[in-house]
């Protein structure tokens, strides 16, 4: 059989001793977790490696002996090494030696319990411990009751580096009596100051979850449920970007321990998110309050609702006259045109009796960017939804004609054939019908056939205005999703470190001779960023019904409404 030993690269230049790790017998392979190097006293080691078992579930125990012949300084240290098996009693007993300054490693085993010992051809594998304990290929750590059958080979490999986790925590300066050399040796400083910080964040995670756990109280409230404030909450994006915020930080807040590297994960790229959407929001907020900037937006304001004014009362008066050549029913032109300017003559008025108090209300809004740049871009999609109400009410007024227009002549369209529209059954018909009805359907359609040229022109025109507001809207607001989704934190984990998230691994060969042990070294494939973006990608919400063109054409020649907003349950995860 072959026999797979997988031995950390760190541990190459420790001093002589024992091999500790986990035998899997299933796979004959055996995964060296540390060395412990001497002087130990092997009882203080079996009560070592039991608690070490306690902790992490994992069946640690002495595998074989470890032979630097560069520290050695007497013959009789590899016969000491060699009856140490007798001591732990493994089977078998994996003994490696490193030959002084040269790459060539001797590994060999011993059954002295087996009675018809077998050469077993060896293979060492090297792997990086701190990168296979770091990486996410492994089961998460909730499934540690699993059996080893159950995960794939190389899985198993992972689970074990992960999970002794414990083994390689270095918290206190002094070591004790026993003296173990892995990945963390060379790290006490960094290891312990990383533990302290642990310990710190916990009571300002509690404070947090105190805070926003208020904050979320009054949000519930029932004051808010009145329906001035309610129809508010659910239709401005601001307020649904707030909400979308303070459930982040929610997440982020929670003392509970991450239960696996999924939610983990998850945490810091909302983490992360925040903190970038945030410095956004504050360079932002910076930039408008520098040279007066508030008050040159607020003196640009007027003057281009003004000239938005005056373009659509430009539109309007050829609408109302012969547009591109078109004969319209001149009675309804000049009713529906009248009507419009009227509308627009009211928002003039209504633009220029807030005119003073424009610089203001600018000014306080700029505040809300330290919030983030995506409630600074919630809110100007907000006021773009205000600045442009008359269009939406232009369109709105254009597509309910027209959607009584078009009901109504399909309707008569039915009574010309002798068919009815069954409202219990939600079908057609057959139905028979006197003279006299006929005769009202045939005015009644003829009336709304010859009107419903003026009318679709308008409501074609008044829908292209709003297709362009709700396309301005729609780019805000697809900013706003990607600073949302955008998985930063593993992005740039995959940049900067790629083997924390690892989709397979790979072998290179560094030794192949007769008589020595086959040397391989196991290396890290990363995900590719697409696959980083579709694994780790949070949820999101989105402010416009996302449909089919399809759907969207049927619902223009219907005369159906387009709303700007997000409808409730509309939540996409």
């Amino acid at each position: 059989m072959v026999l797979k030993v997988f031995f950390p690269s760190c541990c190459s230049s420790a001093d002589s001793g024992i091999l500790i790790g986990r035998w899997i017998s299933e796979q004959n392979s055996a995964v060296i977790l540390a060395v412990v190097h001497f002087p130990f006293i092997p009882v203080q080691v079996k009560q070592y490696l039991g608690e070490v078992q306690r902790m992490t579930k994992v069946n640690v125990s002495v595998l074989g002996s470890w032979s630097n012949s560069k520290q050695e300084k007497e013959e009789s240290l590899s016969e000491f090494l060699e009856d140490l098996g007798t001591i732990f009693c493994h089977e078998p007993w994996i003994q490696i030696s490193k030959e002084g300054d040269s790459k060539f490693w001797r590994c060999s085993t011993l059954q002295k319990h087996s009675k018809n010992p077998q050469e077993e051809e060896i293979i060492l594998v090297y792997y990086d411990q701190r990168k296979v304990m770091l990486s996410h290929l492994h089961p998460p750590l909730d499934t540690a009751g699993q059996r080893a059958e159950d995960a794939s080979k190389l899985s198993a490999i992972f689970d074990t580096v992960a999970r002794s986790q414990v083994l390689f925590i270095t918290d206190r300066y002094d070591e004790g009596p026993i003296k173990l050399t892995h990945w963390q040796s060379d790290g006490v400083e960094a290891s312990i100051i990383m533990e302290l910080l642990k310990q710190a964040s916990v009571p300002a995670c509690m404070l947090l979850t105190f805070l926003l756990s208020l904050v979320s109280g009054i949000c519930r409230s029932r004051v808010l449920k009145f329906w001035p404030l309610s129809f508010l909450w659910s239709k401005l994006s601001t307020c649904e970007q707030l909400g979308h915020r303070l459930q982040h930080l929610q997440v982020i807040g929670s003392n509970k321990k991450a239960q696996n590297q999924n939610q983990m994960m998850r945490k810091a790229n909302i983490f992360v998110s925040l903190l970038i959407d945030v410095a956004l929001g504050i360079l932002l907020m910076s930039w408008l309050y520098r040279k007066n900037r508030i008050g040159h937006l607020a003196d640009t304001l007027i003057p281009v609702a003004d000239h938005v004014a005056e373009e659509l009362q430009d539109l309007l008066q050829w609408l109302m006259g012969a547009p591109a050549g078109l004969k319209m029913n001149r009675a309804l032109d000049q009713v529906l045109g009248r009507f419009f300017l009227y509308h627009i003559h009211l928002w003039i008025s209504y633009i220029h009796l807030l005119s003073p108090f424009i610089e203001m209300i600018l000014w306080y809004v700029g505040l809300s960017a330290c919030l983030g740049l995506t409630v600074a871009l919630c809110i100007l999609s907000d006021i773009i939804a205000l600045l442009t109400f008359h269009i939406y009410c232009f369109y709105v007024y254009g597509a309910r004609l027209y959607c009584l227009k078009i009901y109504g002549l399909s309707s008569l369209w039915r009574l010309f054939r002798g068919k009815k529209w069954n409202v219990l059954r939600q079908r057609v018909d057959s139905c028979s019908y006197d003279l006299d009805q006929l005769f009202i359907g045939t005015l009644l359609f003829t009336i709304l056939l010859f009107l419903l040229p003026t009318t679709a022109l308008y409501y074609l025109v008044f829908t292209l205005l709003r297709l362009l507001v709700v396309i301005v809207q729609g780019l805000i607001h697809l900013l706003v999703d990607l600073i949302d989704s955008l998985p930063l934190y593993s992005l740039i984990l995959r940049l900067c470190r790629s083997y924390r998230l690892a989709a397979g691994v790979k072998f290179r060969v560094l030794e192949q001779q007769d008589g020595k042990p086959l040397r391989l070294l196991m290396q890290i494939n990363p995900l590719s960023y697409g696959g980083v973006v579709q694994t780790y990608r949070l949820p999101t919400y989105s402010c416009y019904p996302r449909d089919s063109w399809a759907s969207l054409c049927k619902k223009l020649f219907l005369g159906e409404l387009i709303y700007p907003w997000k409808h409730k349950g509309d939540k996409q995860n």
